[in-house]
């Protein structure tokens, strides 16, 4: 069921948000008719961030404008004439207004989209049979909707009992006045003749004392009802403080959690439209318990009455600009974050938001947000308060923006779209640390006033860590700082503390997050993967995943030690599968035709239970980002006798020249995928298609290569056999079978074969008379 068809069915607030939605910037009645059309989009291929998205977004406004005047050509009939015009007025009222700005109807539709899908899938949930039912987020989300409502009704409460304690104090004062007025005319008895005095004197004195009786009670009511309302007031305070701590302690803190997660390749962190009404509601709230203090304040002033409430309208006028001043530095947060992995002179981009930006009317004076550079030891002074003296430890171009406010969306944010680093200032390294370990942030700042200049927010945020490199070389380094602190950081921690040991199957948690987001797979790391990479890690023989649970690796085995007998580490090996994976063979892994994680003895267990010609690809043990194949086959030295071979690891550079499929299929003497699947059947359809006929010479060269291609490896498996003492570069250190450097002429085949085919011998010398036919 589409969404739209179940929007339609919400009822109450629910429907009322979502109407709210629609309006001159896009009608309802575009969404209702062209409902199919605009959920069957790919919004969010668009990257709102990216100016150069915006040709992308100009086709999707042009093509809604098309599909609104298809709507409008297929009305018929007295009922279609008003909606023929109505239809073709929106075409017209949206091409005008956001044919130059496109990037903005994808960001309102990406919005309106969004929150339908919130409020149907809430209605879902609460009217789903049972409260028992209800996921733990719709119980969290229901729960702070009802503190939300208790809070409007308390504060609907107090304004209430605001009014009647202005009507009652402007009566006394009424009637005060009146008291004045009696004394006044007391005074003037006095010139009056004594027989006058003498009629007039009791009847105003008897006023008099009745006026003050009143006034005394009055006074004494007006005092309980500026105490009982200052009371309630501290009610409320401490509710809206407690909301407010719910949403920003825990809601803001999770969302920022899940957010660094991202940056290792967890979910999106999502649900910050939600965030931002939710503090908008608080803002709201805050903002008219703020103004019913302020005009109780002047009550007092206007009507001073000895007694606990000026005491207690200070401190809740206190109270209640610390709680707005909390909400606002808090809700200043960076949406998009720079590059963790940050090269200098090159562009990047970032972008901040103040999250109740648009309700406190911020934009009217939209204000400037800088950003700088700064490392890890001024951060740290930075959250104590501790003087810096404005220092940076670089310069960024292009490091400042104006918040702009998006009608749209109700969003206020400032778009870093083309800073660059341009230099870099080290600190002094401690000990083993090298460039790649050394962290920076990027300082975010702005200042601003709510309120006609009444309040002055001065607002700061840092970003995650970021590790700068001058080289791509220093990449590897610098993503194994990056991941470990993305994914062993605490909330609340002084800038950028880590543990230095964490528990081995955190640190699976954290690769296999990793691996699945590089290698845009669902199939993650299997836990026989795991016990894999744990005997790699900690040189252990143990297959039993529970003799690894209770183990620690430290920063220093992750990627400061080489593994045992190698010149690399453990991160430096696995990034290079990753970058193998991502670039070449997620798809091969998708189809689970790589095992990859198996050592050279295991893939010798699992193939000589196998039939000749089966086969397994496994990472190579002793050079980053290769991948080898493992193969049985008779022993030609010894009859009877079968043997398993490895071929040298293939790189990425190899790949670049000829696929892993085609190679697969080059080698006729690789029959059967581990177990027993046909390899054609697993690769066929990666194999490049044949080259056109046009040049009959090169039917035959296929068959060229794959007799060369095996005759090379049978002649060099012979020659290793029969000389099994020769120290030959054929063999590596591990014993793997160097093909490479026995096909010369199997790859000017393959180089051939790779080539245009008519420009092979055009404007050139005539074909080699072997090749000639």
């Amino acid at each position: 069921m589409s969404v739209w068809i179940q929007a339609q069915q919400l009822q109450g607030e629910a429907l009322h948000q979502m109407q709210s939605l629609y309006g001159q910037h896009f009608p309802i009645e575009v969404r209702h008719y062209l409902s199919q059309w605009i959920e069957a989009q790919l919004w969010d291929s668009v990257d709102l961030e990216n100016p150069q998205e915006e040709f992308k977004a100009k086709r999707m406004l042009d093509s809604l404008i098309q599909e609104l005047q298809k709507k409008v050509e297929h009305q018929v009939g007295e009922d279609g004439f008003l909606l023929k015009i109505k239809l073709g007025h929106y075409a017209t009222q949206l091409k005008n207004t956001y044919d130059r700005c496109p990037l903005e109807l994808v960001r309102c539709i990406k919005h309106i989209l969004y929150t339908e899908q919130r409020l149907v899938r809430e209605a879902t949930n609460a009217s789903s049979p049972g409260g028992g039912m209800l996921d733990s987020m719709s119980q969290k989300y229901q729960q702070l909707n009802q503190a939300f409502e208790e809070l409007r009704l308390l504060t609907q409460d107090t304004d209430n009992d605001l009014r009647k304690l202005q009507h009652s104090q402007e009566y006394f004062i009424i009637q005060y006045q009146e008291s004045l007025h009696i004394q006044a005319q007391l005074g003037n008895l006095s010139a009056l003749p004594p027989s006058d005095r003498v009629l007039r004197e009791p009847a105003l004195l008897s006023k008099r004392a009745t006026m003050e009786a009143w006034l005394t009670r009055e006074a004494n009511t007006l005092q309980k009802y500026r105490l009982d309302l200052a009371e309630k007031h501290q009610k409320t305070l401490q509710l809206l403080r407690k909301q407010q701590t719910t949403i920003l302690d825990d809601e803001l803190i999770q969302w920022k959690r899940r957010q660094q997660l991202a940056g290792n390749g967890g979910p999106p962190e999502g649900a910050l439209d939600v965030l931002q009404s939710w503090c908008e509601k608080l803002a709201e709230l805050i903002c008219q318990n703020r103004q019913q203090i302020r005009r109780a304040e002047h009550l007092r002033q206007q009507l001073p009455i000895p007694g606990p409430v000026e005491e207690l309208l200070t401190e809740l006028n206190n109270t209640i600009t610390d709680i707005i001043s909390a909400l606002v530095t808090s809700t200043f947060i960076i949406e998009k974050h720079p590059p963790q992995v940050l090269k200098t002179q090159t562009k990047f981009a970032a972008t901040v938001r103040l999250l109740v930006g648009g309700k406190l009317n911020v934009h009217m004076n939209p204000p400037q947000v800088k950003a700088t550079i700064i490392s890890e030891q001024q951060a740290k002074a930075l959250l104590k308060n501790e003087n810096t003296r404005n220092e940076s430890s670089g310069e960024i171009l292009n490091n400042s923006s104006v918040m702009e406010y998006h009608q749209t969306t109700g969003t206020l944010s400032a778009h870093f779209r083309n800073m660059s680093l341009k230099r870099i200032k080290r600190s002094d390294r401690r000990g083993a640390e090298s460039v790649t370990e050394e962290k920076f942030t990027v300082l975010f700042e702005s200042q601003f006033s709510v309120g006609g200049n009444e309040l002055v927010f001065q607002v700061k945020t840092l970003s995650l860590p970021v590790v700068v490199i001058v080289h791509g070389s220093q990449d590897n380094n610098a993503t194994a700082t990056v991941l470990w602190d993305n994914a062993f950081a605490e909330p609340g921690r002084v800038p950028f503390a880590i543990p230095d040991k964490v528990m081995w199957p955190q640190l699976c948690d954290a690769l296999n997050m990793k691996y699945k987001a590089e290698v845009q797979s669902n199939r993650g790391l299997s836990e026989e993967n795991l016990v894999f990479l744990a005997q790699k890690a900690f040189s252990s023989a143990s297959t039993s995943p529970e003799d690894y649970r209770s183990m620690t690796m430290s920063w220093s085995q992750f990627n400061r030690e080489s593994l045992p007998g190698r010149n690399f580490t453990f991160w430096q090996w696995f990034d290079g599968v990753i970058e193998l994976m991502k670039k070449h063979l997620k798809l091969h892994w998708n189809d689970g035709a790589i095992l990859g994680f198996v050592n050279k003895q295991q893939a010798q267990d699992m193939l000589m239970s196998k039939p000749n010609g089966t086969f397994l690809l496994r990472f190579s043990d002793s050079e980053i980002g290769g991948i080898t194949i493992a193969w049985v086959a008779e022993n030609p030295n010894k009859a009877g006798e079968r043997m398993v071979w490895n071929l040298m690891p293939y790189t990425t550079k190899d790949f670049s020249i000829r696929s892993l499929a085609d190679r697969i299929s080059d080698l006729n003497h690789l029959l059967f995928l581990y177990p027993d699947r046909p390899k054609d059947e697993v690769f066929s359809k990666y194999y490049t298609p044949p080259h056109s006929k046009a040049v009959d010479v090169l039917l035959f060269l296929p068959c060229l290569f794959d007799i060369l291609n095996t005759a090379v490896i049978l002649v060099c498996v012979n020659f290793v056999l029969i000389y099994p003492d020769r120290n030959d570069s054929m063999l590596d250190g591990d014993g793997e079978f160097d093909l490479e450097d026995t096909m010369d002429v199997a790859r000017h085949v393959e180089e051939l074969l790779r080539r245009p085919i008519e420009n092979q011998w055009s404007a050139g010398p005539s074909p080699p008379a072997s090749l000639q036919i």
